[in-house]
């Protein structure tokens, strides 16, 4: 079994690296790479269904379906999501200030380095439960109906928090206005929120074998980035500086979990 999931490494690890580059040829041409966002989910998506391939015969074939139908569907509605928001965008302001640095002639090289390998490399860091999951013989355990549960809630945080916010953009009379009603009332970021949660079920889908536990640094490391790295933080300090009203929306609003506002902000 080591064998036949380092293999699935390999290969999942090839995938995502064909997705990148794709993309970043796509990047190049149209000025804008945050079309990485998109490849996000489809990256998930690809390595769910390289595992379920490569695993055929070895796991237990209800974890196995019931694992990659999660993962693609959870990577497919993000990928179409950002798809439509960033196709045809200018340059996501996170990107514009991580590539900064370099010189005009070499950003888009420097994005290689900058942008692209890291989320591939954070691509298979994160989906470790999924391809570990792959390969269990145990049948399916309260693990794995317990993972897909904290998933559904997680989908459901993420999709509808998503909804409300595309509805109260495309208002006019919303324009200058911070949205603090629906999800966002109890949590500034209810789709960072629905991720987080994703992942973690998605990590106790491998935990009806005593060896998924160890993977317990994927969901981890996608809390991290989400509340520390590319997700809250940038976002917070990007919104506070241009949006009025959004640093007293900060005091009264939970940054992540979410919990009611407090009234004497």
């Amino acid at each position: 079994m080591p064998w036949d999931l380092l293999l699935n490494l390999v290969v999942s690890a090839l995938a995502v690296a064909v997705l990148m580059g794709v993309t970043y040829a796509l990047g190049v041409r149209k000025k804008s790479h945050a079309l990485i966002d998109m490849t996000w989910g489809a990256a998930f998506s690809a390595v769910a269904l390289v595992s379920l391939a490569l695993s055929t015969g070895h796991g237990d074939p209800v974890r196995r379906w019931t694992v990659a139908a999660l993962t693609v569907i959870w990577g497919m509605r993000l990928a179409v999501h950002l798809g439509r928001r960033n196709w045809n965008a200018k340059e996501d302001p996170r990107y514009t200030e991580l590539l900064s640095a370099a010189a005009p002639e070499r950003r888009d090289r420097y994005a290689i380095r900058k942008i692209y390998l890291p989320q591939g490399v954070s691509v298979l860091l994160v989906s470790l439960p999924v391809q570990v999951a792959m390969y269990q013989e145990s049948g399916p355990g309260v693990f794995l109906w317990l993972g897909a549960a904290v998933w559904a809630v997680g989908l459901a945080f993420e999709a509808v928090g998503d909804r409300q916010l595309a509805a109260f953009k495309a208002d006019p009379a919303n324009r200058g206005r911070v949205l603090d009603t629906g999800l966002w009332r109890y949590t500034r970021h209810p789709n960072y929120f629905g991720d987080a949660l994703v992942w973690f079920g998605l990590f106790l889908t491998a935990c009806d074998e005593p060896w998924g536990w160890l993977t317990v640094v994927s969901p981890m490391a996608m809390l991290w980035f989400l509340t520390r790295v590319t997700g809250v933080s940038l976002s917070d300090a990007r919104m506070a500086a241009n949006k009025p009203g959004y640093r007293e929306y900060m005091e009264r609003t939970s940054g992540f979990v979410p919990r009611p506002p407090k009234k004497h902000a």
